[in-house]
């Protein structure tokens, strides 16, 4: 049984029982509820209509939002000479071939996001077991295996998240803070769903989007009316 705090009981009295929200009133009441002494990230949950046990419905993509993340982000790159330059001037922390190879093969992964050329990738995909656990493994799909590094790069700090069907069906994203404002919040939530939907496999039948909810990091879940936001 989960022992909730009396925070967020207090939280949770102030939901209104059954309700379906749209993204502006699910962000305005989720900076009311009783708050934490951090600032909290909010992410938008989707259960799909699509069965993750079918590679041909593997659901996942990029989504840049309008207002950023709202988190500082560590970017490593796998690149040499030019690339590797544009890399370090983007704002890269790591960078480097053969030696940060080395380091992830010992354990050192001290990177949120992973970005390689094409030409390193014939290495880099060798670190599967290290990178594939943490979800760091470039990939085209999702723009981190590029011969545009420092786009890349750039993309990755400006706020841009990646998303993808896990094995129960769902997908879970960041789209910003707590001390958001209502319309950044809002409009980031926005620019995810339209995302995801645009990302519909050609092999999904019936309902794609099931459910959304809106939550804080250590707040109560409020149910998005996807009537709103998505062609049923």
């Amino acid at each position: 049984m989960i022992t909730r705090s009396k925070r967020y009981k207090k939280a949770a009295e102030m939901v209104p029982a059954g309700k379906t929200f749209s993204l502006e009133e699910a962000a305005e009441l989720v900076r009311k509820l009783p708050g934490t002494k951090f600032n909290q990230t909010v992410t938008l949950s989707f259960h799909m209509g699509v069965d993750p046990k079918k590679g041909d419905q593997m659901v996942r993509g990029t989504c840049p939002l309008p207002h950023g993340s709202g988190k500082s982000v560590r970017v490593a790159v796998f690149a040499t000479g030019a690339a590797a330059d544009a890399a370090k001037a983007a704002g890269a922390e790591v960078v480097g071939y053969e030696d940060v190879i080395a380091q992830v093969k010992e354990g050192k992964m001290d990177f949120d996001v992973a970005i390689a050329t094409p030409a390193a990738m014939n290495e880099v995909r060798k670190l599967g077991k290290q990178l594939g656990p943490r979800g760091l493994m470039p990939n085209p799909r999702t723009g981190t295996v590029t011969d545009d590094v420092g786009g890349a790069v750039k993309a990755v700090k400006a706020g841009r998240v990646d998303f993808k069907l896990d094995k129960n069906g769902n997908i879970a994203a960041t789209i910003g803070k707590v001390a958001f404002d209502v319309t950044s919040l809002a409009e980031n939530g926005s620019a995810l769903i339209d995302a995801i939907v645009r990302a519909k496999p050609a092999s999904a039948r019936g309902k794609y989007v099931q459910s959304i909810t809106l939550a804080a990091t250590m707040s109560p879940a409020l149910r998005i009316d996807v009537s709103k936001y998505v062609k049923l």
